[in-house]
């Protein structure tokens, strides 16, 4: 009677214990809320920049992305990719031999004189008459999320994984090789931020149109 007495006080425990402490489950890791240097090199590589400039720009492209809800895994992959081929996370990149006054700055490469003078009445900053403003530590980052986000609404897009139509809207001229590189290291952020290489990435451009007159690379200056 004791030994069956004690056996139900036992039971009783790890019936209280069970409850109190329930077993636990495998939950999905939650959405990075910034990026450091080293999972920027983790994943693109040697296409990252100088390592102190880019930690200078760091917290502004952290709150660019937090600002533009680039938070989930495929938007920052997409956005990320961008970055690393468009000024290797340098936010005063300028491109060394283009001597055009609207020529590509910032982390974003922002080119053409309607881009400057739309990025700048959104901002209340004179682009036009001060070009040079485009790649500094102030405004790089929140250009560079304007053109995301304003100037050509992307994220949809990498919500879709389609990696080409990002591309296109970026507005870089067609390169097959680029394109592919860019398609790979999508893949390799994806893998960094998502944990995996998720199915039903399309990395195929669409046919450019005729015209747009808003596109990125048009630039007589």
């Amino acid at each position: 009677m004791r030994h069956r007495i004690l056996g139900l006080v036992a039971v009783s425990i790890s019936a209280t214990l069970l409850t109190l402490c329930p077993a636990t489950t495998a939950v999905a890791a939650p959405a990075r809320t910034s990026v450091t240097y080293a999972d920027l090199v983790a994943m693109f590589g040697d296409k990252v920049g100088n390592k102190k400039t880019v930690e200078t720009g760091l917290p502004t492209l952290n709150r660019a992305m937090a600002d533009a809800r680039i938070t989930t895994p495929y938007r920052q992959a997409a956005y990320l990719t961008t970055l690393a081929h468009e000024s290797s996370f340098h936010h005063d990149a300028k491109g060394p031999h283009d001597k055009r006054k609207y020529a590509g700055r910032g982390y974003i490469q922002l080119t053409g004189e309607a881009n400057y003078t739309e990025a700048g009445a959104y901002f209340g900053i004179d682009l036009r008459r001060r070009p040079e403003l485009a790649r500094s530590l102030d405004h790089s980052a929140p250009i560079s999320r304007w053109y995301w986000t304003v100037a050509r609404d992307i994220n949809p897009l990498a919500d879709a994984l389609e990696m080409g139509k990002v591309n296109a809207a970026i507005g870089y001229p067609p390169n097959k090789e680029e394109d592919t590189e860019r398609c790979r290291d999508f893949k390799a952020a994806l893998k960094h931020l998502h944990g995996s290489v998720p199915k039903g990435i399309d990395c195929t451009r669409p046919k450019p149109k005729k015209a747009d007159d808003q596109d990125r690379t048009v630039d007589a200056s």
